[in-house]
């Protein structure tokens, strides 16, 4: 039997594209299928991958929401969809929606430390102007074309640079997007003009060294590729307050040991949730970056509860 090896590298390429192609299809044309996907696409010139976790609860002919998770930077997406350090599969398989987790832009064609064009921030997909926007339209598009989504329930969530993401999608992806969830990860767009009002739940911890909670550099800036002036939370919710026409005043929902919530009501609401300690973190996950992420909350039961609970019922 021949091996790919033995043959002409003109054969080579024509194999080896075939392979690439009928992977890719035959990963699509599962996604009807609870368990997990991995599928690439061609976007603006390059090969691209995302994960895709079907629910094991699927029921056969449900229509279900579709959370789009989005790393951070120098992550990638299998690290994102790490059980034990995010939990956003268990979550998946409670909830009953449909988790995919994109990978950013690298330079690397292992996909590792990679990066979301995000507007300011970060690295060389920001340097290079990748079009991330249109690559993840791209990804809702596939999935939701093989996949039982419910295109009234698609949702965006990131961590830190993946945060930041979801608020550049927000500005100029509304028209897919029901709501957003951003940790960690401020609004460091250079444009904003969503063609509709999109909810915004935000989570930081007020001693984030990273992406300061009253703006600035911070730890980033020891980091050439990432250094940029991150705009503040407080700027970041007014402005999204300014956007969505919420509530001038905020109506205090949650008080705990070590994290407070608060919502700008309207109906497209604006939701600050800030822990007092955990750094540049996921609250309840299991990440450390610094110290140990604050437990006072679980970013992904905050997430559930604004998304299924508030944003649905609207």
């Amino acid at each position: 039997m021949c091996s790919i090896r033995q043959v002409t590298p003109f054969l080579r390429m024509l194999v080896a594209t075939a392979v690439l192609v009928a992977a890719g299809a035959a990963a699509a044309a599962g996604l009807n299928q609870p368990g997990d996907h991995r599928v690439s696409l061609r976007h603006g010139g390059l090969e691209r991958e995302f994960l895709v976790h079907v629910p094991r609860t699927l029921a056969p002919g449900a229509a279900v929401p579709l959370v789009l998770a989005l790393h951070g930077g120098g992550g990638d997406m299998e690290h994102m969809a790490r059980d034990d350090r995010y939990g956003l599969i268990t979550k998946s398989d409670q909830a009953g929606f449909i988790a995919v987790f994109p990978n950013g832009f690298s330079r690397l064609r292992s996909g590792k430390i990679a990066t979301w064009n995000a507007g300011n921030c970060c690295g060389a997909a920001r340097d290079r102007n990748i079009d991330d926007v249109g690559f993840l339209r791209a990804v809702i598009a596939q999935v939701a074309a093989q996949a039982p989504v419910d295109r009234s329930r698609v949702f965006a969530i990131g961590m830190s640079n993946g945060g930041m993401m979801a608020y550049r999608l927000a500005c100029e992806a509304s028209d897919l997007l029901r709501g957003i969830m951003a940790v960690a990860g401020t609004d460091n767009t250079q444009t904003c003009s969503p063609a509709r009002p999109v909810p915004v739940l935000h989570i930081h911890a007020r001693n984030d060294d990273r992406v300061l909670f009253n703006g600035g550099a911070g730890a980033a800036s020891r980091d050439p590729d990432l250094m940029t002036d991150f705009i503040s939370v407080p700027a970041t919710v007014a402005k999204w307050q300014r956007l969505n026409r919420t509530n001038a005043a905020a109506t205090p929902i949650l008080s705990v040991p070590g994290a407070i919530c608060e919502r700008y009501a309207g109906s497209a609401p604006v939701q600050l949730c800030v822990t007092e300690t955990g750094a540049h973190s996921w609250p309840g996950g299991t990440k450390r970056r610094g110290e140990e992420p604050s437990q006072a909350i679980r970013a992904n039961d905050v997430m559930w509860a604004f998304f299924f609970g508030v944003v649905s019922a609207l």
